[in-house]
């Protein structure tokens, strides 16, 4: 087949027997294309086949498209690596939700024929940078596609942190924590915590205080260009962390100041044509269809 894509990536949840049975379709059919496949060395040896094992690094720069199989964690996971290089990622739903993998499992072979081929249309998301600053010095420091989250650690209690907006003071906080989320996140970790949805297109972030010990403090959303800086206060105990996309957690100390701005990577999403996603949220979220 004629392909706009000649070298694929093949990326999915270890030790998943119903991802491990989609890559193994994936693998088969991508090879009867004529297309090379690269397998992430993670899944590589439970295809039970020769297979060319690669780490992700190496697929990013090696790829034209990324194929990853599981749900939306296991896109975040790819992402927070794959969005440095310039290839493309799609996924293959075998989660629960999938806001981020549009290609069912048992039925890939149509669609994504029509992606290779070139009928496909792009998304850029942005993704958020999370640093740990001590005495002035950078701690810590990782990449976030869904959110940076500010929380007590292991045992939910409540914190003391002041907010600052481009260095400008907003307000002191006495919550559990806070949650900073970029558009994609919106319908994730923020929207539980009673946030907004953010259609992916904004260039913004919202800002979601967890269970805030007041009646007057609500979620905002800022310019995605803004700096938002949080310190915490001194009296905080030391079980304190920074986690990014709940994969990544940074450990904070009282003191610190935590600086959340957008990264300079995008992450290049790959949809179908035809994506919508206001189809997406209805199907998802169990959204009202129309009624007349």
């Amino acid at each position: 087949m004629t392909t706009k894509f000649r070298t694929i990536g093949l990326i999915g949840k270890p030790h998943h027997q119903g991802t491990n049975q989609t890559l193994q379709r994936l693998h088969l059919w991508l090879e009867e294309q004529g297309l090379v496949v690269l397998v992430e060395e993670r899944v590589a040896s439970e295809l039970g086949k020769d297979v060319e094992a690669v780490d992700l690094l190496e697929l990013g720069q090696r790829c034209d498209l990324a194929i990853v199989v599981g749900g939306d964690g296991n896109m975040l996971g790819a992402a927070r690596v794959l969005a440095r290089f310039d290839l493309g990622v799609i996924g293959v739903n075998r989660g629960n939700l999938g806001f981020l993998t549009d290609l069912a499992p048992d039925a890939f072979e149509e669609e994504l024929a029509k992606v290779l081929a070139g009928e496909y249309e792009t998304e850029h998301r942005f993704l958020l940078e999370a640093e740990v600053h001590r005495h002035g010095k950078i701690k810590a420091s990782n990449t976030a596609v869904n959110e940076a989250v500010l929380h007590p650690g292991k045992i939910a209690h409540m914190i003391e942190f002041e907010v600052y907006i481009d260095d400008q003071f907003m307000y002191s906080q006495r919550a559990d924590g806070m949650i900073v989320s970029t558009p994609t996140g919106s319908t994730a970790y923020s929207l539980s915590a009673g946030g907004a949805i953010l259609t992916p297109g904004l260039q913004a972030l919202i800002l979601v205080p967890m269970f805030p010990h007041t009646l007057s403090c609500r979620p905002i959303v800022v310019d995605a260009c803004s700096t938002i800086k949080l310190v915490v206060s001194p009296e905080n105990g030391d079980n304190l962390e920074v986690s990014c996309d709940g994969h990544v957690h940074l450990a904070v100390l009282p003191g610190d100041e935590i600086l959340i701005r957008c990264s300079k990577e995008r992450l290049r999403l790959i949809h179908p044509k035809g994506h919508n996603y206001f189809h997406v949220l209805r199907n998802k979220l169990g959204w009202g269809s129309k009624l007349f």
